[in-house]
């Protein structure tokens, strides 16, 4: 009965940065600005090769879009908050950032999820490979690996967007979905029950992945060939998808489970560093790892120094 429509939330997490402000913001605008020119140069550099048209770099680059997608939609207005006195965000505005980010995440795992059946047939059933990854199923999956966790987070958002709060402070840098729904006056079993549902249905992703390395790793063994192109086109997918499991943990377990007793910077740093870590790491891993992508981006960036020369002299 004492609930009132709730118009802006606070983010409390910035109480941390005051003093930090101008370092912090210069670090952001770094940070971004990395994140920004690995991802572009790997979509730009699979975009323009027709060599690399290829399902393994389409999903790739579909992983790099994902992690332009997902922040932008928490660096822009993060440096915007570290330079103003309030920490205001309209509750609009909270649900979208919300929206983007998880979904963002979402769009992680099932695009991990379809670059280990990619590598699971091109090691393990090569003769199948160019029958089972045609173009027209390629297009599919990696429309639904957007789609189906657009889908999922356009549902959680529905359902938080329902809840009558009884609060507006999120002690964050940033809106989470978590956050809003513990703010909640009433009864949220719905919440929970949905959202149990879909970290399930995420687990099953990793168990998928796991049964596919076993078969990976059992064939791989078998000869010098496949340990050689085991360790150049799988070993990056493991290590982005330990890299995305590790940060979203951090999250997960601090978001549902984390102590108040914890320092304020700590609970910063574990909330954003699956915002900040993967979009960084995943472009750069493969782009150095993958023969292909490596030697591709060294003789685009020679032949742009090369007419940056010409037309200097």
């Amino acid at each position: 009965m004492n609930t009132s429509s709730i118009v802006v939330f606070s983010l409390t997490g910035f109480s941390a940065t005051v003093n930090y402000r101008v370092t912090l913001f210069s670090l952001t605008l770094l940070c971004y600005f990395l994140i920004l020119m690995v991802n572009i140069s790997l979509i730009l550099t699979i975009i323009s090769d027709q060599n690399l048209h290829e399902p393994m770099y389409i999903f790739l680059c579909s992983l790099c879009i994902n992690g332009l997608y997902g922040t932008a939609g928490f660096f822009p207005r993060f440096a915007f908050d570290l330079l103003s006195d309030t920490h205001l965000i309209s509750y609009v505005g909270c649900l979208l950032q919300v929206f983007v980010i998880y979904s963002n995440a979402k769009v992680d795992y099932s695009t991990l999820v379809l670059m280990a059946y990619d590598r699971y047939l091109a090691i393990c059933r090569p003769l199948e490979y160019h029958s089972v990854m045609s173009v027209r199923r390629t297009v599919v999956l990696v429309t639904l690996s957007w789609l189906v966790p657009l889908c999922f987070e356009t549902l959680v958002i529905s359902l938080t967007s329902t809840l009558k709060l009884c609060g507006s402070n999120i002690n964050k840098l940033y809106c989470e979905n978590w956050s809003i729904v513990k703010l909640a006056c009433g009864s949220t079993k719905v919440n929970d029950i949905v959202g149990l549902i879909f970290i399930t249905f995420y687990c099953c992703h990793v168990v998928c992945i796991a049964c596919s390395y076993v078969q990976l790793v059992n064939v791989a063994l078998k000869s010098r060939a496949g340990r050689k192109k085991f360790t150049q086109t799988c070993a990056p997918h493991l290590f982005c998808l330990l890299n995305v499991t590790t940060a979203l943990l951090f999250d997960l377990m601090f978001s549902r489970y984390g102590s108040a007793s914890l320092p304020q910077h700590l609970k910063n740093f574990m909330a954003i560093e699956f915002l900040i870590i993967p979009p960084i790491l995943n472009p750069v891993c493969y782009g150095w790892v993958l023969t292909k992508i490596r030697r591709r981006m060294i003789f685009l960036c020679r032949k742009s120094m090369s007419l940056f020369k010409k037309r200097l002299f």
